[in-house]
This record gives structure tokens, sequence and C-alpha cells, in this order.
């Protein structure tokens, strides 16, 4: 079965609570700061930012548990500080510098704390995923495994044989797929035949496709989605309709000048600002100073040591 949630009128965000704002505009200014630290030279390696698509992990951060298992991707900053608020170790990481959560041997995609894990490599968090919900169905029912993936990923074969086992064997796996239209460089239209929901359909899965970008509003859509798959141990997958604000990684965006303004036009940023200007004013500046403040941290201390993260 697929249903569809549809968007909120464009000019009229829901107010949010003010933990939900400061999250989402701490997201926003750690993945700016980081294009910036690459710009000016002073990171190395690479990033891929989640700017647009922020209020993603911000809807679902309290329909989760510290129980669930979270699988996130190379897009996945939004996904940890949402779920850990931890913006000093997420930077550390990327840095190499002292108090990184996986002591800088991870980088930007590859983090592991707790039951929190993201991979560069697509598709790979489906099926182990599938495992673990398979686990939780056993020993902790109740809780689900959660898997962000993009619409790419949808060209992997590991995804389909994971839906299968999952539906096969009813195993509480939640499958959140942010669609923004462009797997890298390539449009969706141009690579995905059929759709997500007919895919998911095909397995039996059944299939929820939300438009909104209002907080609030996709939270409300995902509530029941999420008790649905701890109370019958099912699979679900669940589409957002998105818009990536950044390019692919730091620079790298192929997107014609109108579908990038398109995106810009569509992104909850500037949306929310306008709606509310005086309580996200007094907002965007707290968390535009705090994320300041922890890059100066940050960059301020020694390099990190590998020898801890052989130890484990």
């Amino acid at each position: 079965m697929t249903a569809t949630r549809t968007e909120a009128p464009p000019i009229a965000p829901t107010r949010l609570a003010a933990t939900d704002l400061d999250l989402l505009l701490l997201i926003r200014h750690f993945e700016l700061a980081l294009l910036d630290m690459f710009g000016r030279g002073e990171l190395n390696g690479t990033t891929h930012t989640c700017l647009g698509q922020e209020y993603v992990p911000v809807a679902l951060r309290p329909l989760l548990g510290d129980d669930d298992f979270v699988f996130s991707n190379h897009r996945g900053h939004g996904h940890y500080l949402a779920r850990f608020n931890d913006p000093h170790g997420l930077l550390a990481e990327v840095m190499g510098r002292e108090g990184a959560v996986c002591q800088g041997v991870g980088g930007s995609q590859h983090i592991l704390r707790d039951r929190y894990l993201s991979t560069g490599v697509q598709g790979e968090s489906v099926p182990v995923a599938a495992g673990v919900a398979l686990h939780l169905k056993r020993t902790e029912p109740g809780r689900l495994a959660l898997v962000y993936l993009g619409d790419g990923t949808w060209g992997e074969g590991a995804v389909y044989e994971a839906l299968n086992m999952a539906a096969l064997w009813g195993l509480p796996l939640l499958l959140v797929v942010e669609n923004n239209g462009i797997a890298q460089s390539t449009p969706t239209v141009a690579q995905l035949a059929g759709s997500i929901g007919g895919r998911a359909r095909a397995f039996g899965v059944d299939h929820l496709r939300v438009t909104s970008t209002d907080t609030e509003v996709v939270r409300a859509a995902l509530t029941p989605v999420l008790r649905r798959v701890r109370e019958r141990s099912t699979p679900y997958v669940v589409e957002l309709l998105t818009h990536r604000v950044g390019p692919h990684s730091k620079g790298d965006d192929s997107r014609r000048p109108e579908e990038i303004a398109y995106a810009r036009a569509h992104d909850w940023y500037a949306r929310y600002a306008q709606a509310y200007p005086e309580q996200f004013g007094v907002h965007d500046e707290r968390q535009r100073a705090y994320v300041a403040q922890v890059v100066a941290d940050v960059a301020g201390r020694p390099a990190s040591d590998w020898a801890e993260a052989d130890r484990g």
C-alpha cells in the first residue's frame, strides 16, 4: 500500500518549539562552517552536507529511543547531531582532533557510536540493518532499526535482498528515503525506473510518501509509521521528497541554475525566517555563535591519537 502526505502551505510553516528550531539551526550552521573551512583549506578529504534536509532527522528525533538502531550514510552529519547533539565530537572527528567520536579514524562519513553507524558505502546499511532488526525482534521486541538512504541507493541490489528478507521474516526495519531528486550528479528521473513506492510494493512492504518540509508535518506523518513498525514488527518505507540546497560534496553541483534556485526557494530555512522573523533571528544568531565557538575550540585541540582507536 502506498499513501501520500502532501505539503503544508509553503508560506506558512508550523511555528516550532525552541528545541526543534535550535537543533535545525545547529545542523545548518555546522554544515555551513564545514564548507567554509574546506574552502579555506583547513580540512582534508571530503564531506557531504545535508543542507536543506535538516528537518528530516529533527522530525524523527523524539520518535526514536536510545535502544533503537540508526544507520546513516555519507550525508549523515544531521543524523548524528539529531541523535547525540554533539557538534564538538563530530567536528573533532572530521578534523582528526582530540575528543573525536572515533578518534579521527572515521572522518566525515564513517561514524560508530552506541547504536549509531554511518557509512559511505551506499546500500550496505540496509542488509546490515535487516540483520540487526532480526536480532531486535528476537531479543528486544518493540525496538527498531532505521536506515537513512538516498534515492540513488535504490540502484543497489543489496537493498532488494534486504527488503525481501525483511518482508518474509517480518522485521522491524524502517527505511527513510531522503529523495532529493539527484543521485550525486544524475537526476533521479534518469536513473530510477518506476518508483520507490512501486519497488516497495513489489515486496509487499508499505510505503508512505511525504512531500512537506515542515518539521511538525513530517513528524505527525511518521509517528504512526514508527508505532506500526514497533508493534507489528513489519518493515516500512518512508519516502521524503526533499531538496538538496548545497552541492553533492564541496563544490561539485552539476544542476542547472534554475534547479538550484528551485531547491533554494523550497528551503525550510528561508521560509521559516520569513514566517517568524523575531523568533528565527534570536535562535539563528545563537546557533551561529555557538558553532563558531565549537570551531574555535576544536581547531585549538591537538591531533587525535589513533592508538586509542586501536584499543577500541
